[in-house]
């Protein structure tokens, strides 16, 4: 899967990454305020914390279902502009619009409806925003690009915070402007500067297309079915065994986030307030640790750079569990954000590199991104599970053993990699 590069290709891959990293922040700052704003609005109408729930479930549902379709979709898709940019023009104003409504509902029914929708056409574009940068970036560097993406997508918390503190009490509709504003201008400098019709990726596509012009199956292998089946059935397994560990390590990463404030005041006896704070500088380190997972994963190699971080992230949870201090909890939470960086910022990157043609990124970007979904809906709900039987005071422990499963499977891959003679296996 590698190859030469000139240095136009250089300079247009450093060039993407950029307005990649801006498109994300564009959208990820819709999702985040979203998720901080919305369940007020909701709880001006219903009182059940339940139904509150269910609802802001509503798009994690739905992006399970639409997003490795559409990231499919513009797979296949072949016009002037490229195949992402037709859609990114089109449906993230659309999402953007719709984004803006929300405050503006004059009734629950009006606001579920409109959520739906948001949530409908903002799940649609997010695998093809995702997809520009693998598209763009030669194997060997896509890490460095995502860590750019990750980066962006971590600093939405601090504006939506900035944007609450700011706006929220006394303006609240003005609130919503802001993220839509940034996504309405976002995608204007994408349409003047962005033209996915050059990338590698699609240059590639569109070379195989034209091999494949006189054979029956050309269409049928790029079809959605075909692909998930062609990582299914995959001799060595290495896709699969690539996604459950982005499941059980998304589960461990999720658990450890999710189910923290209550760990806090049980386990280790911190106030509500307190508590919630915790995370904060897990957060922070995570942000700090993403550029250099990426050099290190360049180095030493991603699936390598991946075992070492997730065997840190579950050494911080022993950690905060032998010593349930404040300090010690802080500490440890710190420790596992720079490990889960180690993961996050390279397992997509391994999922692209492993893709077996150029015509399937954006399907594999909706396989992980829901993938990762999947495992922060199951994990927290499984550490939960395990809460029930062993108690508060090894959550942290039971969050580390889904991490070690996912050691596991990523050592497992190492393995596989050793076997292989391809140009793969030195992009992994």
């Amino acid at each position: 899967m590698t190859s030469a590069t000139t240095p136009v290709d250089r300079a247009a891959a450093r060039g993407i990454v950029f307005f990649c990293a801006l498109a994300v922040f564009a959208q990820e700052s819709m999702w985040t305020f979203y998720d901080a704003q919305v369940p007020p609005l909701l709880r001006e109408h219903v009182g059940s914390a339940a139904v509150v729930g269910l609802l802001m479930g509503m798009d994690n549902l739905l992006g399970i279902f639409i997003q490795p379709w559409m990231g499919n979709r513009s797979d296949n898709t072949r016009t002037a502009w490229g195949r992402r940019m037709p859609y990114i023009a089109v449906v993230m104003p659309a999402s953007a619009l719709l984004f803006l409504l929300i405050p503006l509902s004059w009734s629950f029914a009006s606001l579920v409806v409109v959520m739906f929708l948001f949530a409908l056409v903002g799940n649609s574009f997010k695998p093809v925003v995702e997809s520009l940068m693998p598209d763009f970036v030669e194997p060997e560097r896509r890490s460095r690009g995502n860590a750019a993406v990750k980066v962006a997508s971590g600093l939405t918390t601090v504006t939506t915070a900035v944007i609450s503190v700011l706006l929220v009490d006394d303006h609240p509709t003005l609130a919503f402007v802001v993220p839509s504003a940034t996504a309405f201008v976002v995608v204007a400098v994408l349409v003047w500067r962005v033209r996915d019709n050059r990338s590698r990726a699609y240059r590639a596509a569109l070379v195989e297309d034209a091999a494949d012009a006189g054979r029956t199956d050309a269409v049928r292998g790029v079809r959605m079915r075909a692909v998930v089946l062609g990582i299914v059935r995959d001799v060595d397994r290495s896709p699969l065994l690539l996604l459950a560990s982005v499941l059980l390590f998304g589960g461990a990463y999720a658990a450890s986030r999710a189910l923290m404030t209550p760990y806090a005041m049980e386990a280790v006896g911190l106030s509500r307030g307190d508590a919630g704070g915790l995370t904060l500088p897990g957060g922070l380190a995570f942000l700090v640790a993403a550029y250099p997972a990426a050099l290190l994963a360049e180095r030493i190699g991603r699936l390598r750079t991946m075992t070492i971080g997730m065997a840190v992230f579950a050494a911080a949870m022993v950690l905060a569990t032998a010593v349930p201090t404040a300090t010690a909890t802080m500490a440890a939470l710190v420790l596992a954000g720079v490990g889960a960086s180690g993961f996050i910022i390279n397992a997509a990157v391994v999922l692209w590199n492993l893709a077996p043609t150029m015509r399937v990124i954006g399907t594999y970007t909706g396989l992980y991104t829901v993938t990762w979904q999947l495992g922060g809906l199951v994990g927290p709900a499984a550490v939960g599970g395990m809460v029930d039987i062993t108690g508060w005071r090894f959550m942290l422990l039971d969050a580390g053993l889904l991490a070690a499963l996912a050691v596991v499977a990523v050592l497992r891959i190492r393995v596989l990699a050793r076997r292989r003679t391809s140009g793969v296996a030195k992009v992994l």
